[in-house]
């Protein structure tokens, strides 16, 4: 079974590898392993990752980060991953100030933050869903892809599976949730709703055995894991 894939970076990060020694993670291979054990005859056609550009000033490490984001991403490209950034967008607002957990958010009693939101993504990767699934009769029989598998945990996508079930019912749309095994997620009922098969969880063995070597070739300088991850 042909299969497109797309993947939400930033809930990939942030669901499953942040705080884990795994961050190093070899998406075609973990993706390969997955798909096997939900069909033994899929085969991937693509990869599609979906990002955001780190702003050195707001990271953890400063410069650091943005230099271990560039390395990874260049060990995604030389194994064949299509990369694609939106952007993030830091603007002032307010909230409500945290008295402590006991004391209910109140709006009358709001303070000044700068609030940090990455744009795009959500909508680049629907939208990159539903023309894969458009331009599949531009292509002979042989060459279509048969099945769509989001990577990612966000309902906001939910419309967009809809849609592909709707519209290309002989379409097979599978969801894998960037969850790590032991931490009891709830799974998000809308896109199991509009999804064929959902895997629930990733297990710490799964993401150990399906790491990149330490140093990546590429066309040009090697990606070297960095020293922290």
């Amino acid at each position: 079974m042909r299969t497109a894939f797309f993947v939400d970076g930033y809930n990939l990060f942030y669901g499953l590898l942040a705080g884990t020694p795994y961050k190093w993670l070899d998406l075609r291979s973990l993706l390969t392993h997955i798909t096997f054990i939900e069909n033994p005859q899929s085969s991937i056609v693509s990869i599609d990752y979906f990002t955001s550009p780190i702003k050195p000033q707001l990271a953890t490490r400063g410069r650091v980060s943005k230099e271990a984001q560039d390395a990874y991403i260049r060990a995604l490209r030389a194994s064949k991953v299509a990369v694609h950034f939106g952007r993030h967008q830091l603007e002032p607002a307010k909230a409500p100030r945290f008295v402590d957990k006991n004391t209910h958010a109140s709006r009358q009693d709001k303070v000044d933050i700068w609030k940090l939101e990455e744009k795009e993504t959500d909508v680049h990767i629907a939208i990159s869903m539903y023309r894969t699934a458009c331009q599949q009769v531009l292509f002979a029989m042989e060459e279509r892809v048969e099945q769509l598998v989001l990577v990612s945990s966000d309902t906001d996508i939910t419309p967009a599976l809809r849609a592909i079930r709707a519209d290309f019912p002989h379409l097979i749309v599978g969801v894998i949730l960037p969850h790590r095994a032991g931490l009891n997620r709830p799974t998000p009922g809308s896109l199991k709703d509009h999804s064929h098969w959902l895997r629930r969880v990733i297990t710490a063995e799964e993401l150990l055995l399906n790491q990149f070597p330490n140093r990546v070739p590429t066309h040009k300088k090697p990606a070297i894991k960095p020293d922290y991850w």
